[in-house]
């Protein structure tokens, strides 16, 4: 039995996915595994036998990834699973922009203030202010391309958009999905200048914060409308807010209100909706707990922000593979070595076997057909370098 602890509301149907080896608690000393959305975990205390943290959403800014590194724990995102919902907001943020939608409609709630037979005309006097623009052969760039990036450029395309894209990082399956006549360019100086629309799509890391900044906005084009529905501190604010005064950004939309932003001229603030419908809930919990199971019992890592992946398929107990040994550890040299002598040394065969690294840290799989001590095993183990080591029968 695994018993799972859940931090916010999780959607009914991914927990609906748990079989009946799982246990949904609500004390958190008492779970393997947790969910989480939005609550904060930076500060909190984990138990030992706490295994894994599954984030149903891309954004782990809320979780210690780097301490849990150092216990053992596997922390889980859902790449992917929220990617159409974000897609469509940022299209609609195009549309609102293009066509100057919020003024207008602001306007309009304060035809009440006349009387009936007044509105038709002073509409029809009044709508000329709010005049804008199609999307249709305008140009977006798209700083990312990733699993939101991708659907963003072929969404765009399809409406008639010139797109390009920029991402020196691009994964293969990324490249396969993307529309064919998107170009893609590797030095986003080539993007900037060109466009009419730039949306971002990339994670906030210590090498991408304030990386939208006054050198870049001196690269765009004057008047450019800039989409922000990543996160708000890929973008400095001072140097967005003096592009603003400037006429460089023409708008600003985002999905990320902050005090420096709010009610300020020429700015769009959405309350953080990318994410929140229902079907995207409903996905990202899904694969979340999904990814929980995979990992509890079978040992497979998929979409680990601090593991690598790693996979022996489902453990299924054969003649050849009766138990699966999990070990975490760093990834420094000769360690795949000393594992595999100190099995030798207890008399362990193994059957198969896989090992991978993932920056500071690697992960090792190993099926065995051979009888295990589990305390003898894990005392031998018990070595610098070493993490933790999880035995499933």
């Amino acid at each position: 039995m695994y018993t799972i602890a859940t931090l916010n509301n999780i959607s009914q149907a991914g927990l609906s996915q748990f079989t009946p080896s799982y246990e949904i608690v609500e004390d958190i000393k008492k779970a393997d595994g947790i969910l989480v959305r939005s609550h904060d975990m930076c500060q909190m205390e984990f138990s030992d036998n706490l295994l894994a943290i599954a984030r149903a959403g891309t954004g782990i800014n809320n979780i210690p990834v780097d301490r849990c590194s150092q216990l053992g724990i596997a922390v889980f995102n859902t790449p992917g699973a929220n990617a159409n919902a974000v897609k469509e907001l940022v299209l609609a943020g195009m549309l609102l922009a293009a066509r100057n939608l919020p003024e207008a409609l602001g306007w309009s709630s304060t035809l009440k203030e006349l009387p009936q037979e007044e509105v038709s005309k002073t509409v029809e006097k009044g709508k000329g202010r709010f005049s804008g623009n199609e999307l249709r052969g305008k140009v977006l760039g798209v700083i990312g391309l990733g699993s939101v990036g991708v659907l963003v450029a072929n969404a765009a395309a399809a409406l008639g958009m010139k797109v390009i894209g920029y991402d020196p990082f691009m994964t293969v399956s990324s490249a396969h999905e993307l529309d064919n006549k998107v170009p893609i360019v590797y030095d986003m100086s080539q993007l900037l200048p060109h466009c009419d629309y730039i949306t971002i799509h990339i994670p906030v890391m210590d090498e991408t914060k304030d990386m939208i900044n006054s050198k870049r906005f001196d690269e765009m084009k004057d008047g450019v409308v800039f989409l922000n529905f990543s996160r708000d501190k890929l973008v400095n604010d001072d140097n967005l807010i003096g592009a603003l005064k400037s006429g460089k950004v023409r708008k600003y939309i985002s999905d990320f209100p902050n005090g420096k932003l709010v009610n300020r001229e020429g700015v769009l603030l959405i309350p953080h909706l990318g994410a929140s419908t229902e079907e995207a809930e409903d996905n990202c919990a899904t694969m979340a707990v999904q990814q929980l199971m995979d990992y509890f019992e079978n040992g497979n890592i998929k979409n680990s922000v601090n593991f690598p992946e790693c996979s022996l398929g489902n453990f299924i107990k054969t003649g050849t593979a009766n138990t699966r040994i999990c070990i975490m550890n760093k990834n420094v040299p000769t360690m795949l070595g000393t594992i595999t002598g100190i099995l030798a040394a207890l008399n362990v065969n193994i059957s198969n076997m896989n090992n991978r690294s993932k920056g500071n840290y690697a992960y090792t799989l190993l099926d065995v057909d051979s009888d295990i001590d589990e305390k003898s095993l894990k005392d031998s183990l018990k070595v610098e370098g070493i993490i933790s080591v999880r035995v499933i029968k």
